[in-house]
């Protein structure tokens, strides 16, 4: 399968052993109902497998609305998936689930969702610092019209949050216009990079005047810093995206683009830093 024939939202790609990993929303009807999550397996970022099932949420019972965003990071010798589903209450949160391998049958791990109970969160990331793990993740613009980027702290075995949340910043932040009931100001897809000079950069999207893929940055390189906005990263109806090192050590990008519906596909950019940020070659 080529790029172009893979009809997923928000992609995610790992590196395992000469091979890319590659997780993504079933973008059927924008991800509900879907009945979870498949891995493509490449070693060109061209060229990739037949999708293969790696969590089935009608067979825990977590297919009863959302199955979005999956993103998978190797953790104290496990691979670790952070999904959005909705929770029993009818608000959606991110879950973790667990594997042994990249491509292999995930369950779930953590004790219900991560964050808060009463909120309506999403697109969960994880990010270690000082010997800590962060879940930093989006209060929805659903439930509070100016969507939020938050953080909170998880049990060394992720298995639940150990904080109460924090805000970083507010979408409003970045779009300088007040949030209505009629226009809502959306955040989704935080990922957190650190660059060489270790700075600590933020990719995000929202979808004012088009869908794009923002950057913030934290003045002391702590996700516990203060939240600043960038220039754009990509403006052209894409977003949601994720950094990644590719087999040759060069940083790349992915996202999904056009956010049109059964028209997404993943899409990838080469990627360099600059002094504050970073831009697409």
């Amino acid at each position: 399968m080529k790029n172009q024939d893979i009809n997923i939202r928000d992609p995610f790609v790992i590196v395992v052993e000469g091979k890319y990993y590659m997780y993504g929303t079933r973008a059927s009807n924008f991800g509900q109902g879907t009945g979870g999550f498949d891995v493509y397996v490449s070693t060109d970022l061209e060229n990739w497998s037949e999708p293969k099932a790696v969590f089935n949420s009608q067979k825990h019972n977590m297919n009863t609305h959302v199955n979005w965003a999956p993103e998978v990071h190797f953790y104290k010798g496990s691979y670790y998936m952070l999904a959005t589903f909705t929770k029993p209450n009818g608000l959606r949160g991110t879950y973790i689930l667990k594997c042994d391998t990249p491509d292999g049958e995930f369950v779930p791990h953590s004790d219900g969702a991560v964050t808060p109970l009463k909120w309506e969160c999403l697109d969960g990331t994880l990010h270690f610092e000082n010997g800590k793990v962060y879940c930093v993740f989006c209060h929805e613009h659903t439930q509070i019209l100016d969507g939020t980027i938050c953080r909170i702290e998880l049990s060394d075995d992720l298995s639940h949050a150990i904080s109460e949340p924090v805000e970083l910043f507010a979408a409003s932040s970045f779009l300088k216009r007040e949030a209505t009931d009629k226009d809502h100001n959306v955040t989704d897809g935080p990922y957190l990079y650190r660059k060489t000079d270790g700075k600590l950069l933020m990719i995000w999207s929202t979808c004012y005047n088009g869908y794009r893929q923002c950057i913030a940055t934290s003045d002391n390189g702590s996700v516990c810093g203060n939240w600043s906005h960038l220039p754009t990263l990509f403006d052209d109806d894409g977003g949601h995206g994720m950094l990644f090192k590719d087999l040759e050590g060069n940083l790349r990008l992915t996202l999904h683009c056009p956010n049109i519906s059964l028209q997404e596909h993943p899409v990838f950019f080469d990627v360099e830093e600059t002094e504050t940020s970073l831009i697409i070659k």
